[in-house]
C-alpha cells in the first residue's frame, strides 16, 4: 500500500451516488485518492488490497460476504436507512439517504472514531498544516459552521454586519471554497470545531 496517497475505494453499481460520494470524501480527506467501481468484480480487477477503506452498496456486501467479512475494519456499508434494525451488526455503516451536512457530519464521526488524532493517517501536505486564517477570521468560521447567520454572529464578536460579510467572504476566498459544508469539513478536520458542535 503506498503510504504517501492511501486510497479508498467506492463499489456501488448507483453511479450518481458513487460521484456525489466520491466528491464528498474528496474534501473530507483530500490525501487520499478515491477510486470508484461499479461492481465487485471491477475491484477484484484492480487489487483490492491496496485500498485503506472500502465504502460499499449493502447489495455488493451481501453478495460478497465472504471478502467484506475478512475485511470488516476496513468496510463501511453505504445504507438507505438509518434505522440500525436494516444494517448489518458487524460492520460501520454509513446511511447516504441524508441531507449533505448530516452526510458529512457521519463521515467526520466515522474518520474521527477510526483515525483519533489522525492515528495511521499520512500527514496532510505542508499547504494544508499552514495556518491561513486570521484569529478572527477562524471565530468566524467556527460561528458559521455552527449554524449561526451573519447577524448572529455580528452580535456574538460585538463587530458590525459588513465586517462579517467580509471576514466570510476572506475566508473562502484564502480556503478556495464555495459551500458552508466544504467549510465545516475544514473547520472539524483543523480542530476548529468540535463535530458535535455542527
Amino acid at each position: 500500500m503506498n503510504r504517501e496517497r492511501p486510497k479508498i475505494a467506492i463499489i456501488d453499481p448507483n453511479t450518481l451516488s458513487v460521484l456525489g460520494l466520491k466528491a464528498i470524501l474528496q474534501n473530507v480527506m483530500p490525501i487520499m485518492t478515491v477510486d470508484t467501481f461499479g461492481s465487485f468484480s471491477e475491484l477484484q480487477a484492480n487489487k483490492p488490497e491496496q485500498y485503506f477503506h472500502y465504502f460499499v452498496a449493502m447489495n455488493v456486501v451481501l453478495q460478497n460476504r465472504t471478502f467484506f467479512q475478512a475485511n470488516r475494519r476496513k468496510t463501511i456499508v453505504l445504507t438507505l436507512s438509518l434505522d440500525s434494525a436494516s444494517q448489518l451488526n458487524e460492520f460501520h455503516s454509513l446511511c447516504i439517504n441524508v441531507p449533505e451536512k448530516e452526510l458529512i457530519r457521519s463521515l467526520l464521526a466515522i474518520q474521527q472514531h477510526g483515525h483519533p488524532q489522525g492515528k495511521n493517517m499520512p500527514e496532510l501536505p505542508q499547504a494544508l498544516q499552514q495556518k491561513i486564517l486570521t484569529d478572527r477570521e477562524i471565530e468566524v468560521m467556527s460561528l458559521i459552521v455552527q449554524g449561526y447567520i451573519n447577524k448572529e454572529i455580528a452580535d456574538r464578536l460585538n463587530i458590525g454586519l459588513a465586517t462579517v460579510v467580509t471576514h466570510r467572504k476572506n475566508i473562502m476566498d484564502k480556503l478556495g471554497m464555495k459551500s458552508v459544508s466544504a467549510l465545516t469539513i475544514y473547520a472539524v478536520m483543523h480542530g476548529y470545531v468540535d463535530i458535535n458542535k455542527i
